[in-house]
Parts: C-alpha cells; sequence; structure tokens
C-alpha cells in the first residue's frame, strides 16, 4: 500500500483494530466517506460515499438525504467494519460533522488550515491566533490536531443548536474578521495561486455534506501518518510537523494517555453567544478601520 515505506495492507489492518477503541467514538453514528487507494497510494485513489453492492449485510449502512436524492452511507460502528474497508482498500476515513439523529445540526465546527506552501511554523503561528480568537474572545473550547497531510484542524464541540447555514455563516465571519486583521496571515481566497503565501481559512467544509478527517485516521502518505489530537501546548514544540504521528509512533503516545480530545464532547456548547462577541468585534475593527 505504501512501497516506499513498506507498509502493508495488512500493517494497515492491524494498526486499524488497535486504534479501534480510540477511533470508534469520533466515528459512531457518522456517515462516512472512504478515501480508497486499492491499488497502494502511488496509484489515484478516489473517495466513496455509496457503500458498495458487494458489502456484506453485516455493514451498517444509512440513507442519508442529500440534495437530489439519497446516499447509502457506512457507518462505521465496529473494529470488524475498520479491517474490512481497510481489505477494500480505505486508507482514510473522513466523517460528517453531525450525527444521524440530528444530521442538520453540527455537533463541532471545523477551521481547515491549509499552507499555499509546504510552512507548517505558518500554520502553527496563524492556530495560535485562532485559538486566542475562539477561547479568550468569543468564550468557547477549542481543540487541534495534525491532520496527517500539511496543516492542523482547529474543532469546537457543539451543542447541536444551530443548523449548518447558522454555523456555516458564523465560521465564515470569523474567517473575515481574522483576514481583516491580520492580513499579512489569513486569507479567504479558494485558489492557491490567489493566496500570495498566507494561511487559507477553510470555513467552508462548515456546511451540510461536508466533511472533515477523523482523528486517528490514516492518511495516503508515505510512512502512513496518523491525524493526531494534540494538546495546544504541544504547539511549542518546534519538532512538531502535521505528519509527526504515524502508525508506527501513535501507540507509544496513547500509552502515556495522551489523548488531549478525550472530554471533547463535555466541552459542547451554543454559539449564541460568540455570535454577538464577534459582532462586538467586527464593530470595533470598522471603527478602527475607519477612523
Amino acid at each position: 500500500m505504501f512501497p516506499k515505506s513498506g507498509i502493508t495492507k495488512g500493517d494497515l489492518a492491524n494498526y486499524y483494530e488497535k486504534v479501534a477503541v480510540y477511533m470508534l467514538p469520533y466515528l459512531k453514528n457518522r456517515p462516512l466517506t472512504m478515501h480508497r487507494f486499492p491499488d497502494g497510494i502511488m496509484k489515484n485513489g478516489f473517495f466513496q460515499k455509496n457503500a458498495s453492492d458487494y458489502f456484506p449485510g453485516w455493514i451498517r449502512t444509512e440513507q442519508v438525504k442529500k440534495k437530489d436524492g439519497w446516499v447509502n452511507h457506512v457507518i462505521c460502528d465496529s473494529a470488524d467494519t475498520l479491517r474490512y474497508l481497510v481489505n477494500h482498500g480505505t486508507i482514510a476515513f473522513h466523517v460528517a460533522l453531525g450525527t444521524l439523529e440530528k444530521l442538520e445540526y453540527p455537533d463541532k465546527l471545523i477551521f481547515d488550515l491549509d499552507p499555499a506552501i509546504d510552512d507548517f511554523k505558518t500554520v502553527v503561528e496563524g492556530a495560535k491566533i485562532i485559538h486566542n480568537l475562539l477561547k479568550n474572545e468569543l468564550g468557547m473550547t477549542p481543540f487541534v490536531m495534525t491532520t496527517g497531510s500539511r496543516g492542523l484542524h482547529i474543532t469546537v464541540p457543539l451543542n447541536r443548536t444551530k443548523n449548518f447555514d447558522e454555523v456555516h455563516d458564523f465560521t465564515k465571519n470569523i474567517a473575515k474578521y481574522l483576514s481583516n486583521e491580520h492580513p499579512k496571515k489569513f486569507t479567504m481566497a479558494m485558489r492557491k495561486d490567489q493566496r500570495e503565501g498566507k494561511l487559507f481559512i477553510d470555513y467552508v467544509r462548515n456546511s451540510y455534506g461536508q466533511t472533515g478527517v477523523c482523528p486517528f485516521s490514516v492518511r495516503a502518505f508515505e510512512n502512513a501518518p496518523v491525524a493526531t489530537p494534540l494538546a495546544w501546548k504541544e504547539l511549542e514544540d518546534t519538532s512538531l510537523n502535521a505528519q509527526t504521528y504515524t502508525i508506527h509512533n501513535i501507540f507509544k503516545r496513547l500509552g502515556q494517555n495522551r489523548n488531549p480530545w478525550e472530554f471533547f464532547e463535555k466541552k459542547s456548547k451554543g454559539i449564541q453567544k460568540a455570535v454577538k462577541k464577534l459582532a462586538t468585534l467586527e464593530v470595533q475593527q470598522h471603527e478602527k478601520a475607519y477612523f
């Protein structure tokens, strides 16, 4: 599966079987999007939402509404399902931002920090700024995770009182505020050739039908890097990068009880107060720019 680093499908299956106890709580009751590489990462992979017709009956699936119909999503709620999907070439697991029982009301929001170039230092600097805004200015509880790719995800647990449209508008306004407050650091430009070396704040995934990579998912890069929940203080480690943790060293970390997202759900809250606080900051920003 990973030719240069010699990692086999069996290695991947064994990893997922072992990590399942940590990973399944983040997969439970969430529509799954599979990133499959049947011929290994040297060949083009593909994203798959609809369960294949040949999947056995014991694989749980659920019909999920989309704009023009329905998607028969896999719901990965067991280690056996993880192993089965890996056996069919799934490397990465991406999940919806809401759960089946209230799917149009997300229980988390995500900011995906994507560097214009491979510059993790810039990502860390941006993450600290966003952390300060979310926690100290807006009164929210942000969590941080390496993506296993190039950047970081900043995730905030929500109590599902607002729908995707409302959460999307809120996160868009945060991205706009930050881009105005730090115009040399942040951008909202979607196209990479328009970012001018700035850090793109991807708020768009906070929409119905969008996904985020699941904590502890492997990514399709050599050495099989893992999306890893961090404590904020770990960003001070200058040796850290988006692919620091892999299937080879993640269990040493977990063996030391280092899962900073253990109480993620218990920190959930609504966005109502944060929306009002952000509106006040926006007024102050406008007045500052005007005068």
